[in-house]
């Protein structure tokens, strides 16, 4: 099907730009990301369509600068490599989301070159940039300039002293920063000491643009209600004073500089960017300037989290003032502040959270997670995601208030006996149904409040002022009494239904922007077109409806079926996914990639029969089965070890890297997974029991050459070191001494412990978990388990 052609503006119409914060392509967005600015803005536009407003919505992948560079290093590919794969898993997160951009782009495009460039020319001619050289950290090792992104190290901001600061800005407290800056700075490629070296740069002169600025912030932040957080911002920035900034990066991935002398450098990807919002207009539309330079007739709404205010309202619109153009000028900024993820912070550089791509496996409809975030928006202070809270909305406002009205009204009206068989009735002289007449002025209030909230971008009062119809709706039914009415008083009962009816189109309608797929399955149920249907104009008349919601629906119009529309979220689900969603995306893959692995080596010996090694092989028929083999307790080598030096993985939260000496000429390096269990002081300089002869296996990057030996209660609640006798020789072979028939017992008789523990040392899990009745010992002794089960590892 070929494209629409691309909206322009339409004089005498309200023609209004939206955009939302660029989001950086090298990695996949969370929900606070996703709420922060793309969502947000979604939920605008939808809303100007639904309003007959001439709106376009552009976004894009910001592509550019070191952010894009590291993770190519990270991923060994090209930046460009990087881009075309992280570009298509943002689109993807986004049509999931059921995110409706008129044009979804990317900085890397020709066209950004060709406009930043244009704009760059037109400061120079203007005299708005000079030269300046400035101190940047260079590294040797790596024989480069390090741009901001490559280098971390302490934040030197007094209270903070974040000890991962970036060279560009702390994300902890959010301050704007010189690599220069840091305290200890190290290069994040090679983690060595970088060392200071002159360098020469362009500078905007943000202090000669000043009087142009703050004359734009004065008029603008009042005409265009910007947010109190953006107004705050800004104000910070304004009340220390402008300084000039750099524009240009030794970098090599970004938009060339066009000048001799620094054609060897690219644009600071904070200049450049914002130029994306031009530039992907500009691939959406070769007429991009009837948006971009006609101020009068186009409003420009923009969509971010608060960490990019300043360069929205300070760095962007003086590039623009400077050029000297009739530039299409910020009206309207819509600010959130973040999002939490139960217990810490949303973190795309950690992995924490729920990230896009994670939603989807959880099989909760994209409505309800827009739902969510959405009444969970944080518009004046930060917000917390929690399971059990994204749980109850969804029990409690969706399906038991939204759902229950809708599925009641459309239910009794498509009865075939005791209902209307589909057909809405006539239902003349509503207006003098005392009952319906009260919940026709609630719902005009309501639909009062929503546009009110909505002109002024605050979605979330927008929302419950929507929802608030559901529950007058659902209140109006049960007053009613219409399963009465019915037979009692037939022409009441018409009123009430066919009012209700038009009450669950005005929902529909009024909901469309938070819930698109929602939306479209009430029309398709009353039988209806999105694309006809879905309006909510003054000029149609359809906002004054909202006093007579009995005539959203004509009498004698046939329904679909009706279906349920929201499904329960019970308890075991959602502690499922607290618990699968916990700690960082890294160690959920490892975790992943163990426990399949563990399952895998588990299958195999499923029907296998086990002996001790002095046991003797039953074959049936004097041939071996071919799905049973012998496995022997004698192949496994596990030795007294000591640990030498513990410390935390550089790359994994959970994980220990150990240093212990088996016996062996050199030290085993190990890595355990017992972060949360074990206090790092206690793991050093202590007699553990080793598992030696694994298959080595890399996690997070570092080979673990063994496993230490670690018992668990039954509910995986309390884990501790299994601890050979004090007297126990370094090095020396520990012995299976049996379960608790016996050294001589059968294994065969206790198999589903050997498979498990099979299946977790053939795997080198972190790990071992419940093996009940099983012992090993030492000439010294058994081996111990301090509290758990007295000395038998569980």
């Amino acid at each position: 099907m070929a494209s629409p052609p691309p909206k322009l503006p339409i004089p005498g119409r309200r023609n209004i730009l939206i955009t939302s914060a660029l989001p950086y392509v090298n990695n996949v967005p969370h929900l606070g990301n996703i709420i922060g600015c793309v969502l947000s803005a979604d939920v605008f536009a939808r809303y100007c369509r639904l309003r007959g407003y001439n709106a376009i919505y552009i976004c894009g992948t910001d592509e550019y600068g070191t952010a894009t560079e590291t993770k190519a290093l990270e991923e060994k590919c090209s930046p460009k490599e990087i881009c075309d794969k992280y570009h298509v898993i943002h689109d993807e997160v986004y049509k999931w989301f059921d995110i409706k951009f008129d044009k979804f782009g990317r900085t890397s495009a020709p066209e950004q070159t060709e406009v930043c460039q244009a704009i760059f020319h037109k400061l120079m001619e203007n005299k708005w940039l000079t030269e300046n050289t400035m101190q940047q950290l260079y590294c040797d090792t790596c024989e480069r300039f390090l741009a901001d992104r490559l280098v971390e190290g302490k934040c030197p901001t007094e209270g903070c002293n974040y000890e991962a600061a970036r060279g560009d800005q702390c994300e902890n407290c959010s301050k704007l920063l010189n690599p220069t800056e840091l305290i200890d700075p190290k290069c994040k490629v090679c983690k060595n000491a970088p060392r200071i070296r002159d360098t020469d740069h362009l500078f905007l002169e943000l202090p000669l643009l000043s009087d142009k600025l703050v004359n734009y912030i004065n008029n603008t932040s009042v005409a265009g209600m910007w947010s109190q957080n953006a107004i705050q911002a800004t104000n910070a920035w304004l009340k220390e004073g402008l300084k000039q900034r750099c524009i240009t990066r030794d970098l090599k991935w970004g938009v060339p500089v066009p000048h001799e002398k620094y054609k060897d450098k690219v644009f600071y990807v904070w200049f450049d960017a914002p130029i994306g919002y031009i530039s992907i207009t500009a691939s959406y539309t070769p007429d991009w300037e009837k948006w971009w330079k006609d101020p009068d007739n186009v409003e420009l709404f923009q969509f971010m989290g608060k960490d990019n205010v300043p360069f929205h309202t300070v760095m962007f619109p003086s590039t623009l003032l400077g050029t000297g153009e009739n530039w299409t000028m910020m009206k309207t900024i819509s600010v959130t502040e973040y999002l939490n993820y139960e217990a810490g912070k949303f973190s795309k550089s950690h992995g924490i959270g729920v990230f896009g791509n994670d939603a989807k496996v959880t099989n909760i409809p994209s409505e309800v997670w827009r739902y969510y975030l959405l009444m969970n928006r944080p518009e004046v202070s930060d917000t917390l995601f929690t399971w059990a809270d994204l749980q109850a909305k969804l029990n409690s406002e969706l399906l038991n208030n939204l759902g229950n009205f809708i599925n009641r009204v459309l239910s009794f009206v498509a009865k075939p006996a005791a209902g209307y068989d589909s057909i809405i009735p006539d239902a003349p002289n509503a207006e003098s149904h005392t009952l319906t007449n009260a919940l026709a002025e609630k719902t005009n209030k309501w639909a009062e409040q929503y546009l009110e909230a909505m002109e002024k971008v605050k979605l979330k009062q927008g929302l419950k002022s929507a929802m608030a119809i559901s529950s007058d709706g659902n209140a109006y039914l049960q007053e009613s009494q219409f399963w009465r009415l019915y037979k009692e008083d037939p022409a009441a009962c018409a009123i009430v239904m066919k009012t209700s009816v038009g009450v669950v189109y005005l929902l529909a309608c009024l909901l469309e922007p938070f819930m698109p797929s929602f939306s479209r399955e009430v029309l398709r149920q009353l039988n209806m077109s999105p694309d006809e249907d879905l309006s909510f104009c003054d000029d149609k008349g359809e906002t004054a409806k909202a006093k007579r919601p009995w005539d959203f629906v004509s009498a004698g119009h046939k329904i679909g079926k009706p279906v349920p529309l929201f499904k329960e979220l019970k308890d075991e689900e959602v502690e499922a996914f607290r618990i699968k969603f916990a700690g960082s995306q890294a160690e959920r893959i490892s975790k992943a990639q163990a426990d399949a692995e563990a399952k895998k080596v588990a299958d195999k010996l499923k029907g296998t029969k086990l002996s001790e090694g002095s046991s003797k092989k039953k074959q049936s028929g004097g041939s071996k089965s071919k799905t049973a083999e012998d496995v022997s307790v004698a192949k496994l080598d596990i030795r007294i070890g000591l640990i030498r030096k513990a410390e935390k993985h550089p790359d994994a939260d959970s994980l220990y890297v150990e240093e212990i000496d088996v016996g062996e000429e050199a030290p085993r390096t190990v890595v355990s997974g017992l972060v949360k269990f074990i206090p790092l002081e206690e793991m050093q300089n202590r007699k553990v029991c080793v598992l030696c002869n694994l298959k080595p296996v890399a996690m997070r990057g570092i080979k673990s050459h063994a496993m230490v030996l670690a018992a668990s209660n039954e509910d995986h609640s309390k884990v501790e070191l299994v601890e050979p006798p004090e007297s126990a020789a370094v090095g020396e072979k520990v012995t299976f001494a049996g379960f608790s028939g016996g050294p001589e017992a059968s294994l065969n008789a206790k198999s589903k412990t050997w498979e498990k523990l099979s299946a977790d040392l053939h795997s080198n899990s972190e790990l071992v978990a419940c093996y009940k009745d099983v012992a090993f010992t030492t000439s010294a002794g058994v081996c111990k388990v301090k509290t758990i089960a007295n000395g038998e590892i569980r």
